[in-house]
């Protein structure tokens, strides 16, 4: 496990005793490359990852799937792995996020999952599936982090809890696009300030920070 987390405060009976990038490999997840994925913050106008210095961590949401949502199965089920394939985008850009300035934490270092929001394309009044759409993204990220609806439980029962959250998935917006997740998970508070004091509290980096941190990839 991580440094950061095995001195966390979760007790040892609800502590994590796999290692997340096992579960991402059998998953078949692509981390991706330093170079594909730690990228400038020049122009933008909003980030990726917001570091506060209680351990809470703010994901931005992202967009993806094939449009419109409606009460069909296979259109629910095309939603759904659109959600699964934010998921894993997700947990790509907080590896990065987590690992890229070397101050020693990753995925292992997530203590637990706190907040899930997922707003669902569908300008159909009478369009329930919200919920069920939003699924394929709750069910990938227990898979990871654990919890009794991912890929790893067995009957409803998984090691740990630790990718379980607190949700709400509603329906009733427009965009070219299914579904827009974002997610708040807790790291170590230490593990936090270690972050924002070498490179700040933002993910993307600061052009500045970035050469910094690329320089001493080597």
């Amino acid at each position: 496990m991580g440094t950061y987390y095995d001195n966390s405060i979760v007790p040892d009976h609800l502590k994590r005793n796999f290692d997340v990038y096992d579960r991402i490999k059998e998953l078949n997840l692509d981390l991706g490359s330093f170079e594909s994925e730690v990228g400038s913050l020049k122009g933008a106008g909003i980030c990726g990852i917001i570091f506060h210095e209680s351990g809470l961590t703010y994901l931005s949401g992202h967009g993806y799937g094939p449009g419109q949502m409606y009460d069909d199965p296979e259109r629910i089920k095309e939603g759904q792995e659109a959600a699964e394939w934010i998921a894993n985008s997700m947990i790509k850009r907080l590896h990065w996020g987590l690992t890229c300035g070397g101050e020693g934490g990753d995925l292992n270092d997530i203590i637990y999952t706190v907040k899930a929001l997922g707003m669902v394309v569908s300008t159909d009044v009478a369009f329930n599936g919200g919920p069920a759409v939003m699924n394929g993204f709750s069910e990938r990220w227990q898979s990871v982090f654990g919890g009794g609806a991912g890929e790893f439980a067995i009957d409803g029962e998984d090691q740990s809890y630790s990718g379980v959250h607190a949700r709400s998935a509603i329906g009733g917006f427009t965009g070219r696009f299914s579904i827009e997740p974002e997610i708040i998970v807790a790291i170590p508070p230490e593990l936090s300030r270690a972050i924002i004091q070498n490179r700040g509290w933002v993910f993307p980096l600061p052009p500045a920070v970035l050469e910094k941190v690329t320089a001493e990839q080597g």
